[in-house]
């Protein structure tokens, strides 16, 4: 069976990568939605891929077996042949693939956030364009956090905002709605969080809890400084919901 070992490491590999992007939403927790296209043709190929490797080894066997039979035919005996196939131990090498199959990773949460440095563009104070009309604004934790910070001309001010993210705990019982924001990948992934105030504030939810939060704004120190972050919102309204489908913010 070691000859088919290859095999079994590509078929499982695409067999993971097909499921995760034909059949369900689960390669939005890895890759943006662009990438799902490529994602299915790259599957394919390797189900491709692992199927004429899985054929080449039968074949070899075949040949091997039918070269044994001739050989005892003709010398009334059988010949020692060698075996194609690398060591026992790289049948492991599924382990991981079969893994992706039947478990894949969840998506990058508050362990991911709390090993990252807030990373803060570097685009300096101005003023932002006006903020749609309505009675709530649906706005994202990133656009929250960079107008909260920079924005000179307070668009946040007055309005009541309502984003949703996933629960982070800081210091002295403070929470965090928080957001991990991706450019291509899980890979390049950085975070954006919003701490949370007021009387609905009180009972913070548990860590990793994705929640809809609505308030207002509430000012904190000089726009552009580190005394503006992280950005604070004055919380009216906290509801726990499911995690999105696309659990991460886009650029």
């Amino acid at each position: 069976m070691r000859r088919y070992g290859s095999a079994v490491l590509l078929l499982l590999t695409g067999g993971a990568v097909v499921r995760i992007s034909l059949f369900s939403d689960l390669y939005l927790r890895y890759v943006q939605p662009a990438l799902r296209p490529y994602l299915i043709v790259s599957g394919t190929l390797l189900i491709l891929l692992g199927v004429a490797a899985a054929i080449r080894a039968a074949l070899h066997r075949q040949e091997e077996e039918e070269h044994d039979h001739e050989d005892h035919e003709d010398h009334g005996h059988e010949h020692g042949h060698g075996h194609a196939g690398g060591p026992r131990i790289a049948w492991l090498l599924t382990l991981p693939a079969l893994a992706l199959l039947l478990f894949p990773p969840p998506a990058l949460g508050s362990y991911s956030a709390s090993r990252e440095e807030a990373e803060r563009a570097a685009q300096g104070v101005g003023t932002f364009q006006a903020l749609p009309a309505g009675k709530v604004l649906d706005i994202s934790v990133a656009q929250y956090s960079s107008r909260a910070i920079y924005d000179t001309g307070h668009s946040l001010k007055g309005r009541t905002l309502r984003m949703t993210g996933f629960v982070t705990h800081g210091d002295n019982g403070t929470w965090y709605v928080t957001r991990l924001l991706v450019t291509c990948c899980a890979a390049d992934a950085t975070t954006s969080k919003v701490e949370i105030r007021g009387d609905e504030a009180d009972g913070a939810p548990q860590t990793d809890t994705w929640v809809t939060v609505t308030g207002t704004w509430i000012p904190k120190g000089k726009l552009g400084t580190d005394g503006a972050w992280p950005p604070l919102l004055h919380a009216t309204d906290v509801k726990q919901v499911a995690q999105p489908a696309d659990p991460y913010e886009k650029h």
